[in-house]
């Protein structure tokens, strides 16, 4: 009884204080990602959290000791996430994947070319080490490069910068590309939709069940056949499955999907509020760098294949650019584009990213 007893008396002070932490972490990331809302910021919450957290903690250097998100809430998180993504995959993926072939391929393509050479620029030209550089130079899964990067390298806040560069450039960029003055309407209707998702009291008892169930099963099953980051990929695969046979049918969950970005982008600006901004803003170039060749070749892709198929070129480069998937869904929405062209592609470049990333990273993670 004794020694059951003695290591929970001294678990008990640190989650506490991990309570405590992410207890400040979270009101900062709460009121900011709210403020970042009100301005109709693209991803307010993510963003908003992030920024909000890493300036905070950075300008008040008492608050950093208590800033953080702890790693056994962090998990819970990554398991729900599992989910989600794995929920893309619906019954009619054969269909449409036939249908759109060959943009589909063209798209993997271009995607695996941008990897590559900027994989090549940051170990061969900024000398990043391999697993870091793999991480920032995947156009694509930003939340999952961010989890991965916590656990496979020391300054997993460069992976974090290098993706939060991309989409904002894609967020900048692409409504200006599009139209100056109706850019900003695609960015409102996408707040909209964070707040029209079903609550947690919208879902029947079932559906929550299969969410609790497919989450920790997934885990369960990616352990036994021993998969790379069986918290990640274990729901993915299990989710996948379960939706495409139409067993479930799990909606995104409003709350959920709030306290993911509050935890994902919280905990990172936690520890960017640790980081001395000079050391951040050489990283921040390279993040810059990286962007402009990404979106250069998907652009020039873009091109390429509207004149060789005969279709416009924005709705190519709609279909191609590394965004969010519900930004760009609605900027097609707004812009009379055909929307299950546009999704499907970037439905197919996020599961892709998704089930290949952990295993090039673990790869890459063995290389000096």
């Amino acid at each position: 009884m004794t020694s059951i007893k003695m290591p929970l008396q001294d678990a008990l002070p640190k989650i506490k204080t991990d309570i405590q932490k992410m207890a400040l972490t979270f009101a900062i990331a709460a009121i900011t990602g709210w403020l970042f809302l009100q301005f109709n910021v693209p991803a307010p919450f993510l963003m908003g959290s992030l920024f909000g957290v890493w300036f905070i903690g950075g300008a008040i250097k008492p608050l950093q000791p208590h800033l953080g998100v702890a790693r056994w809430f962090h998990i819970p998180v990554v398991l729900g996430l599992g989910v989600f993504i794995g929920s893309f995959f619906q019954g009619d993926l054969i269909a449409r994947t036939i249908a759109y072939a060959p943009t589909v391929i063209a798209m993997m393509v271009v995607t695996a070319i941008v990897s590559i050479i900027g994989y090549l620029f940051l170990t061969r030209v900024r000398k990043y080490k391999p697993v870091t550089a793999v991480l920032c130079a995947i156009p694509g899964g930003q939340a999952e490069a961010i989890v991965m990067a916590r656990e496979m390298v020391e300054k997993d806040y460069i992976v974090a910068l290098f993706h939060l560069v991309r989409v904002a450039f894609v967020f900048i960029s692409t409504p200006l590309l599009l139209a100056a003055i109706e850019g900003q309407d695609a960015v409102i209707a996408s707040n909209q939709l964070l707040k029209s998702m079903p609550g947690l009291l919208d879902l029947s008892l079932v559906e929550m069940l299969s969410f609790i169930g497919i989450a920790i099963g997934g885990y369960l099953l990616g352990r036994i056949i021993r998969l790379p980051m069986p918290h990640l990929l274990g729901p993915v695969l299990l989710s996948a499955g379960c939706h495409a046979l139409g067993i479930v049918n799990i909606p995104r969950i409003f709350e959920f999907v709030m306290l993911a970005q509050l935890a994902i982008g919280g905990g990172v600006g936690a520890r960017l509020a640790q980081v001395k901004f000079a050391e951040l803003m050489i990283y921040l170039k390279d993040a810059m760098i990286n962007t402009t060749m990404i979106l250069t070749l998907y652009f020039s892709a873009a091109v390429l294949i509207a004149y060789g198929l005969g279709i416009t070129v924005l709705e190519v480069w709609l279909a191609f650019v590394p965004g969010g998937l519900y930004e760009v869904t609605l900027l097609a929405v707004i812009f009379g584009f055909d929307i299950a062209f546009i999704a499907f592609h970037h439905t197919i470049r996020v599961i892709l990213i998704f089930l290949t990333m952990p295993a090039i990273a673990l790869r890459f993670q063995k290389k000096p």
